[in-house]
């Protein structure tokens, strides 16, 4: 979920709770804060935990709600993942130490501080494009036999990889990359955490509901419907949090504005979204 902010760039909170509450009306079985999409290299700690209980105030105890804790601080990640459980979150989102590198010994050793730390499961969140590194599967394989170390949010790119540690663990793997949902569920995946979704949940949520229906044809279409809109909100040169926001705006949903460095959407690239938009609905 993106996290809206008011147009003087402040925390939105009515504008969380009525974009959470549309979301999950619309087929989303849970709710991701402040991941990537969400700017949380942008949010302050106190916004983090404000997001939780305003969001869980929005969709209620029934809702699961996994919110970002990693960073490139060990007991940084410690103490966030200690203030998402009294806020109230479900699950810790733990990104890869980035920029620092660390080895492989290393990033295992941070993740089971963390998960050792709070009572929160944790889903590991493997996107080496962003952080420089990769939790290698042999690495996931070993973390999975900690009781609170349960999911991946995958954006790794390594199909094989991925399947290596289905067949040896019950991690729950989640898409990370919208391109990748139904790919990832046909080969055992738990499902998505989407970008796209911020703007069609009930479309994305189609593509699984069809798989699971038996309906292997018509997933595969409503995946391959999804393409172009997927092409221009994930790999048209701006990041999904700015195209997400750009779109959301445009059609009257909570968003605001993205903090710097990010800079808005310009007013062409907003028309060339609306009309992806536009299309792929009336299709």
């Amino acid at each position: 979920m993106v996290t809206p902010f008011t147009e003087t760039g402040g925390l939105d909170l009515d504008g969380a709770r009525r974009l959470a509450a549309r979301l999950v009306a619309r087929g989303c079985d849970g709710l991701v804060l402040s991941g990537t999409t969400g700017e949380s290299p942008t949010t302050t700690d106190a916004e983090k935990s404000a997001l939780v209980r305003a969001v869980r105030e929005a969709v209620g105890d029934g809702v699961p709600l996994v919110t970002g804790v990693g960073t490139a601080d060990t007991r940084h990640t410690v103490e966030l993942a200690l203030e998402a459980e009294k806020a109230g979150a479900d699950g810790g989102l733990v990104v890869t130490p980035y920029y620092s590198r660390p080895p492989q010994e290393a990033v295992e050793a941070h993740f089971r501080e963390v998960a050792d730390a709070s009572g929160l499961p944790v889903v590991l969140y493997d996107i080496p494009g962003r952080t420089g590194t990769r939790i290698e599967p042999e690495t996931m394989i070993r973390l999975a036999g900690h009781p609170r170390i349960v999911a991946v949010k995958d954006c790794s790119y390594d199909f094989l990889g991925i399947q290596k540690v289905l067949e040896r663990t019950e991690l729950a793997y989640y898409a990370g990359c919208d391109e990748h949902v139904l790919a990832l569920y046909a080969v055992g995946g738990a499902g998505y955490v989407s970008t796209v979704a911020n703007v069609v949940p009930d479309r994305v949520r189609a593509i699984l509901d069809a798989f699971d229906a038996g309906d292997t044809r018509t997933a595969a279409r409503l995946q391959q419907r999804l393409t172009p809109l997927i092409e221009a909100m994930m790999s048209a040169g701006l990041p999904g949090t700015v195209t997400a926001k750009a779109l959301l705006s445009r059609l009257g949903l909570p968003a605001g504005p993205v903090r710097a460095p990010l800079r808005p959407a310009s007013r062409e690239a907003a028309d060339g979204l609306r009309a992806v938009y536009e299309e792929f609905v009336a299709a």
